[in-house]
């Protein structure tokens, strides 16, 4: 999967493909018709495809805004579904099979594409919880692919559990061969760094005081080295400077082999661990300037640009998907909350913003692509066209 990207031409055209869409919205669907419908056979007076592909954007009110043209690919023997019939199919459709279709459809496109570093990392649905029954808010722990910009696969995190046991159970879903993978303080375990460098693949973990003793360790050694300049000490730095959202910003990456350390804490438990890392960030804002020092563990070799490089990467599953699912999907403010349909209508979510960031001839944010898509039709389906393994996008 490690296999990279070809680097395109930036200069696009804002051209729609010309595209057809039942053809384009039949080999979508084909992804997810591992789905079994969970309604009586007599009580179907609507296709479960119907009801999955009308949902992707918006309920009843975008259904019967395009019922003309949906009926173009979509066979709606029995009209528009009701709110109701929405409402009780996502509850009762079964969210590990939903998500296995999603991660089928996900992994035709990453065959394509190449995958290098992965972030993963949890978030709270706010929104799900429902105080009268007791029912806490939905947690999932998602898969990011950072270069590619696609949501890989997710999972729900047990109500009794919490990512420590989450994380290893999305691991196993998904083939990340060769590829690395970065993880927030709470996945950092030894058990999880066995699996991945089982899986062929490395790792760059948070070290933060959930393991106090290897991070006191880690910490003072990187004080007592930078104080002596690292003299004799075998170091690879990267320094890079970025302005913007009226800030600037001086980030630092030291990395140095683990044999360059006195024995760390319980350092033969980790597997593959071969570098500690200390990024230094410095941020000037307009009326203070903020500090921040944070320490990693990697099975990587000693190599200041490509760990800083993934660790900057990480950031994006912050900014490019909880945020984005919040702020333009309004993720935590949806107060779907009975059964299966707040982990289901989180999956599709995640679709429409994999889908919405693949289309590529419409340079716009995310919120305004998906405003074009419900108020034009053949935008729509060029979206769907995109997240097509052999889509090849009129450039």
């Amino acid at each position: 999967m490690s296999t990279g990207f070809k680097k395109k031409c930036k200069t696009r055209k804002s051209v729609t493909p010309s595209v057809d869409s039942k053809e384009i919205t039949s080999n979508f669907l084909q992804h997810f018709t591992g789905i079994k419908d969970p309604r009586a056979k007599r009580t179907r007076w609507h296709l479960l495809t119907d009801i999955i592909t009308i949902s992707w954007e918006d309920i009843e009110e975008y259904g019967l805004s395009k019922k003309e043209w949906l009926e173009t690919f979509l066979e709606l023997p029995a009209g528009i579904p009701s709110p109701d019939t929405f409402r009780r199919v996502f509850e009762r459709i079964n969210p590990k099979e939903f998500e296995q279709c999603f991660r089928n459809w996900v992994q035709s496109l990453v065959e394509k594409l190449g995958v290098e570093v992965v972030a993963i990392d949890g978030k709270t649905h706010r929104g799900s919880y429902d105080r009268e029954s007791k029912l806490k808010a939905l947690h999932t722990v998602s898969a990011w692919a950072c270069e590619n910009r696609l949501i890989l696969g997710q999972t729900k995190v047990n109500c009794k559990s919490n990512e420590i046991t989450a994380i290893p159970a999305l691991l196993e879903t998904l083939d990340l061969s060769g590829c690395i993978i970065t993880i927030d303080a709470m996945g950092t375990q030894k058990s999880i760094a066995e699996q991945i460098i089982a899986g062929n693949a490395d790792y760059i973990f948070s070290l933060k005081d959930n393991h106090p003793t290897l991070h006191q360790q880690v910490k003072n050694w990187f004080e007592i080295a930078q104080s002596l300049d690292f003299k004799g000490v075998d170091v690879s730095i990267s320094q890079r400077v970025e302005k913007g959202h009226h800030r600037i910003e001086n980030r630092t990456c030291y990395t140095v082999p683990v044999s360059q350390l006195p024995a760390l804490h319980e350092q033969n438990q980790w597997a593959g661990l071969t570098t500690v890392v200390m990024v230094v960030r410095k941020v000037q804002h307009w009326n203070k300037t903020t500090h921040e020092v944070q320490f990693y563990l990697t099975s990587l070799d000693s190599d200041a640009n490509k760990i800083g490089s993934a660790i900057r990467q990480h950031w994006g599953i912050e900014n490019s998907v909880h945020w984005t699912l919040d702020v333009t999907f309004h993720e935590d403010e949806c107060r779907i909350h009975s059964m299966h349909s707040p982990q289901n209508f989180a999956l599709l979510r995640r679709i429409a913003l994999n889908a919405l960031d693949r289309e590529p001839t419409f340079r716009r944010s995310i919120r305004q692509k998906s405003r074009r898509a419900a108020m034009n039709d053949q935008y729509m389906v060029s979206v769907l066209a995109a997240s097509i393994a052999n889509y090849s996008p009129l450039l």
